[in-house]
């Protein structure tokens, strides 16, 4: 299987990477459907290794500049697993499978009482429990932040960073003022994966899954884009009512239960939490409302300074690059996004994080990317969460 890189020039082009989608199985990386394509888009895109002659041909034959960014995915998937690390219980320098992380919940509150304790907030639609870690020195009408991770399930240095983030708290509690102050002050709920069964699946049966994994009625086609899943304009524009795609938004807002649960969960604490963050990857964006409509935010100003700024101190570790600002403009409109929803719900500070990379790996980020990714991107989140802290409502 080979992935390719294309810059469509002018609608013609687009057409012809239309046809493409529809004359075979094309996986869209970048964006994250075919529809979303316009011209002097950077689209990255994976067949089938038995077609990649017949899409090279195509796109030579039409003139279409393109350039392969994974030759051989199977070698690259094989090459993620570069860690030194290879233990055989969970480590941060590790994609861990989701047994290996169910029970590092336990263990890290187990570890850690007067810090950690472990809720279930749900169940997965195949009746996984959904485990959420509530973080902070016990204290009266504390407010909090939300953060979650594995939405998408073949973004797996997204599960990786949430569990980065525990480690990082409770290890440098009492040593890091800004942790130490953070901790005092408010509590942190964590979602190191919220979707447990899509995950799995990527683990077991197709590294490259995307969505939840329901039946849906009359179809033969399995899974609900969590992600476009949310009452927020919802399946209004970039994302699709066709079950089969990837950016399918389902049968209804919150059809998933994982998304249920959560919206659920946000609502009940719509009192306390104070900002939400989602974390993505992959292409290097720090991104904040809206995606469902191009109408910036009431409090524009004070979340492009916020990204801004916390997009600075990201890149003072390793120089990482990321774009920032409202979704629909930076990439692309997508409606039904958590983001959005939080946002609209009052949570007035929400924020979407694409990690890693840009597309050289994609969503086959080597696991010796995950310690240099993870520092920088805590940077960042320490950066808001501190911002929080100074301008709670």
């Amino acid at each position: 299987q080979k992935v390719f890189r294309v810059i469509p020039q002018n609608d013609e082009q687009v057409e012809i990477l239309n046809s493409l989608a529809s004359n075979m199985q094309v996986d869209f990386w970048q964006p994250d459907s075919v529809t979303l394509v316009s011209p002097k888009m950077q689209v990255d895109f994976r067949v089938e290794a038995d077609k990649s002659f017949e899409v090279e041909d195509l796109l030579k034959e039409s003139g279409v500049e393109y350039r392969v960014l994974i030759d051989d995915l199977q070698a690259a998937l094989d090459a993620q697993f570069d860690s030194k690390a290879r233990t055989t219980g969970h480590s941060y320098e590790k994609y861990n499978n989701w047994e290996t992380i169910a029970a590092w919940t336990a263990d890290i509150a187990a570890q850690n009482p007067d810090l950690v304790s472990r809720i279930v907030m749900g169940e997965t639609y195949e009746g996984r429990p959904m485990y959420l870690l509530k973080m902070g020195k016990r204290g009266p009408n504390k407010k909090a932040i939300f953060m979650d991770c594995g939405f998408h399930a073949r973004e797996w240095i997204s599960p990786a960073f949430c569990q980065w983030f525990v480690k990082e708290a409770v290890e440098t509690y009492g040593k890091d003022t800004v942790m130490t102050t953070l901790l005092n002050s408010l509590d942190f709920y964590v979602l190191p994966v919220v979707n447990i069964d899509g995950y799995v699946y990527t683990w077991t049966k197709d590294r490259m899954w995307r969505k939840t994994r329901s039946k849906n009625a009359g179809s033969r086609c399995i899974g609900t884009d969590p992600n476009r899943n949310f009452n927020a304009g919802w399946c209004t524009l970039g994302a699709s009512k066709n079950s089969c795609d990837s950016t399918y938004c389902g049968s209804a807002p919150e059809s998933e239960k994982e998304t249920k649960a959560l919206a659920d969960f946000i609502r009940k604490h719509l009192p306390t939490i104070k900002a939400y963050l989602t974390i993505h990857s992959y292409s290097q964006l720090l991104l904040f409302p809206y995606s469902y409509t191009y109408k910036l935010p009431s409090n524009y100003e004070e979340l492009n300074s916020i990204a801004h700024a916390a997009s600075k101190q990201l890149a003072s570790l390793y120089n990482t690059e990321y774009t920032y600002g409202p979704g629909a403009t930076t990439i692309y409109p997508a409606a039904g996004g958590s983001d959005d929803w939080a946002y609209d719900q009052g949570i007035k500070y929400a924020f979407t994080f694409e990690l890693r990379d840009t597309g050289r790996y994609g969503f086959v980020l080597p696991e010796s990317q995950i310690k240099p990714t993870c520092e920088e991107t805590l940077l960042a989140v320490k950066y808001i969460a501190n911002y929080v802290l100074e301008h709670l409502y």
